[in-house]
């Protein structure tokens, strides 16, 4: 391929940049995608606050859509795709050989861990690893030998087909590992996407009772949570939660609580005071940071099943992607930001809180 590829370069003090970077030799085992859209993904913002002073400048972007434009002599084999295909990718590049890997939980494979080990994953591996177009926000990215790949029907808008992954993360944390039955009580803390996708799944696994969380500025994301399922909201900032709760479960309390929140540790307090005996609390928003007034106690008195959760499997993927083609919920109302490459700084902003207002999914477009 001749000419150059353009792409946003996150740099430090919350700035990016848009670089020119050579097209790469494609391998046998690897290829090219071009990107048709990216989303913008919450873990996005701390990357581009802390990565780059420690690791170096970096592609940001995992929530990645596009088309197949190259591809090597033995990868379309491996990967059972070929040049031309709609693909949206994972983040993950796993090593395909550890226990973990083996038995499905590639998620967890050290080849993926880029924070704690030396691994790569898409967006978040630094520019300086060879050949530098590991992130989305780019008009074109590296697929390498071990990328893992679900097929996009034609008919996906790409910003729909960019919330695969947020959904997958729903699908994973409600269904999979949180087990939500029908007629059972979710409450989800956290109205972002995340949360979001985890009233899709609360809802398509027949929950009962789906009661959403959020402050008095998440007002647009409850209404939302409400079209897309959800039997209650509650504004902690103007009701009490413990008695809201206790109020719309007739005193049981929640079989299942999703803490989605991001930042403050007062949530995970509240998913164990908010579980009801015998009950069910995933942790899923990153904290970054101790809870001092956790209470291990509350644990077996209320004798509660209590998980950590990271990212998505396969199969929640590809289950998103088929509840997303399927139309059944607005989820278009979701998408509400679109930039091009010379505004990813915005984008991220926005992610992070101080861009612009009322967003909830936003999208890079590398060809607007």
């Amino acid at each position: 391929m001749h000419g150059k590829v353009r792409a946003s370069v996150a740099l430090e003090n919350k700035r990016t940049e848009v670089r020119e970077f050579d097209f790469p030799a494609i391998p046998a085992d690897g290829g090219l995608l071009k990107v048709e859209k990216t989303g913008v993904c919450g873990s996005d913002w701390p990357y581009f606050l802390n990565y780059p002073k420690s690791k170096g400048s970096l592609i940001l972007g995992h929530e990645t859509v596009g088309f197949v434009s190259a591809i090597g002599a033995s990868a379309g084999a491996r990967w059972g795709v070929q040049e031309g295909d709609r693909v949206a990718l994972e983040e993950y590049l796993p090593c395909g050989h550890c226990n973990y890997c083996r038995t499905g939980e590639f998620r967890l494979c050290d080849a993926t861990d880029t924070l704690l080990g030396n691994g790569i994953r898409y967006g978040s591996t630094p520019i300086s690893v060879a050949p530098s177009l590991w992130g989305g926000y780019s008009q074109y990215q590296y697929l390498h030998p071990n990328a893992v790949f679900h097929k996009v029907p034609a008919q996906v808008p790409a910003a729909l087909a960019t919330l695969a992954l947020p959904m997958g993360n729903g699908l994973e944390w409600a269904c999979l590992q949180g087990r939500v039955a029908i007629g059972e009580s979710v409450v989800i803390q956290g109205p972002g996407q995340q949360g979001l996708a985890c009233v899709v799944a609360a809802k398509e696994a027949g929950a009962g009772c789906i009661i959403v969380t959020g402050l008095s500025a998440d007002r647009h994301r409850l209404a939302l949570a409400r079209e897309l399922g959800a039997h209650q909201t509650i504004d902690i900032e103007q009701f009490d939660l413990l008695e809201s709760v206790a109020d719309h479960t007739g005193g049981h309390m929640a079989d299942l609580v999703i803490d989605c929140a991001s930042g403050g540790t007062s949530t995970v307090v509240s998913a164990i005071q908010l579980a009801r005996k015998g009950g069910r609390v995933l942790l899923c928003g990153r904290k970054g940071r101790p809870v001092p007034e956790f209470d291990s106690d509350l644990l077996f008195r209320k004798n509660l099943t209590l998980k950590g959760m990271r990212g998505h499997s396969y199969q929640a993927v590809e289950m998103a992607m088929q509840i997303i083609a399927s139309g059944r919920y607005p989820l278009e109302k979701m998408c509400t930001h679109t930039f091009d490459l010379d505004n990813v700084e915005n984008a991220l902003h926005t992610v992070g809180g101080e861009g612009e207002r009322d967003a909830i999914h936003c999208c890079v477009d590398p060809w607007k």
